[in-house]
């Protein structure tokens, strides 16, 4: 690395610290003008931060004269300061994290408070202060099973381990399944923490080529003859970051393909609560699947409960064993809390009213982005805005940071070099619809009009 920003040395948030290292850095020699800057995803990985953290930095840094970008050439420290900022950046909408909406109708609060209540009535607080079972009680997991039956008839208690969150159950599985070097195949667009766990464990992640309809099965085939895959990830239903869903003739036959490659896969199932009628590629290969149920994206991230399904018991006790050996355990009482809301009904009260506000805000969007062309699924949380050719799409993320948007681009999802290019939108991060539809008229105009100035207002 030629530049790596001393960041303890500032306060404030990380992307804003980042900037004023390089103003430091600049100032005192350190860089010069025309020094090429590491590669978002290099500084990135090098900091240990998200990638869309750095993005964003840079994005300040653009905006400020320190830097320019320059396409297929990278990012270089400024030959003038000309075009220096009038102040730091003030981001008015948030849609980065792709988080679920909260309905008045989900009621959260109240039923959080209720939960409780009935809890600590029950058994008290101090029974969820000890060391639990890693993996869950058999209570908590005889409540998972029969909520996870809904999709999955045939899935089974002892095949079943909770876990703090889908992040867990993806790090674990890579570190239960693979050694260092071996391949991992996925979408040419993949989640970030699946690349940040891969690199971690030193792993080699190679991308499949996809279209608006998911992963190609032809394609998939081609990189398992190719590449021999210990593992292959896929996030089959409503895809992060571009929500394709695969339909039931291109499951079937991306299923054939593990099962006759022999490889093993982990299913990302984040969004799968959302879409109550479709089953996972679990129900085609559940002898070769791992399957990742979170309560993140259809109830709240902060419950940090999820369900793995083990392709067998034996594979269970090892992820359980694995478990045990890196995060101990779920929290205790927030997987109360999820069982009590499995065992009542509760839980499925608030995702279909999730569902609901979710499938509104898709609707203003369609509504809003007529005639912009982007890629959405009637109960997701995001939408997917491929570049048309006048925005590049590092200009476009700079200028929605510039006028207060933060949105996510592609650099943070694509595995190698020509991934498609494009922009995630998070609709249920804004706080509300009016403030959606603020954020959502801004993006139209601006995609319409090309580079002008639209302020975000």
């Amino acid at each position: 690395m030629d530049w790596l920003p001393a960041l303890s040395e500032w306060p404030g948030p990380v992307f804003s610290r980042i900037v004023e290292a390089m103003v430091a850095d600049i100032a005192s020699g350190r860089l010069v003008r025309g020094q090429r800057l590491p590669t978002h995803r290099a500084l990135a990985k090098a900091l240990k931060l998200d990638l869309t953290t750095v993005t964003r930095a840079y994005g300040e840094a653009r905006r400020r004269g320190l830097i320019d970008a320059q396409v297929g050439r990278g990012t270089f420290v400024s030959e003038t300061t000309a075009r220096q900022g009038t102040g730091p950046l003030v981001t008015k909408i948030d849609l980065t994290m792709n988080i679920p909406p909260q309905p008045v109708e989900a009621n959260l609060d109240v039923r959080i408070a209720q939960g409780l209540k009935a809890i600590q009535d029950d058994y008290g607080f101090s029974a969820f202060l000890n060391y639990q079972p890693a993996g869950g009680s058999a209570n908590d997991v005889s409540a998972a099973v029969k909520w996870l039956r809904k999709r999955l008839p045939e899935a089974q208690a002892a095949n079943v381990v909770i876990y703090p969150g889908n992040q867990a159950i993806l790090f674990n599985a890579l570190l239960t399944l693979t050694s260092p070097g071996d391949v991992v195949l996925t979408e040419a667009l993949t989640f970030p923490g699946v690349k940040t766990a891969a690199a971690e464990l030193g792993l080699r992640l190679v991308s499949v080529a996809m279209d608006r309809d998911g992963v190609l099965p032809d394609e998939l085939a081609k990189a398992c003859k190719q590449h021999k895959p210990v593992v292959v990830y896929l996030t089959p239903t409503q895809h992060n970051p571009t929500t394709a869903t695969l339909a039931p003739k291109r499951r079937a036959a991306i299923a054939e393909t593990i099962r006759r490659s022999g490889t093993i896969l982990i299913e990302d199932d984040a969004y799968g609560a959302l879409e109550p009628t479709i089953q996972p590629l679990a129900a085609l290969i559940p002898e070769r699947t791992y399957l990742a149920v979170g309560l993140a994206k259809c109830i709240a991230p902060a419950l940090r409960v999820s369900y793995l399904l083990a392709p067998g018991a034996a594979a269970a006790e090892r992820m359980k064993q694995s478990l045990q050996a890196t995060m101990l355990m779920p929290p205790p009482l927030m997987v109360a809390l999820a069982t009590r809301w499995l065992q009542s009904g509760v839980a499925d009260k608030i995702i279909a009213a999730i569902r609901g506000e979710a499938r509104g805000r898709q609707a203003m969007a369609a509504k809003i982005l007529k005639g912009v062309a982007y890629q959405c699924q009637p109960n997701a949380h995001h939408i997917w805005l491929p570049m048309p050719p006048h925005w590049p799409r590092s200009d476009f993320v700079a200028y929605c940071v510039q006028q207060g948007l933060a949105v996510v681009g592609d650099e943070a999802f694509a595995v190698e070099e020509g991934a498609p290019s494009g922009v995630r939108v998070s609709l249920g991060a804004a706080r509300s619809r009016a403030e959606l539809a603020q954020a959502l008229q801004f993006l139209a105009q601006t995609l319409k009009s090309g580079r002008q100035s639209l302020p975000l207002v």
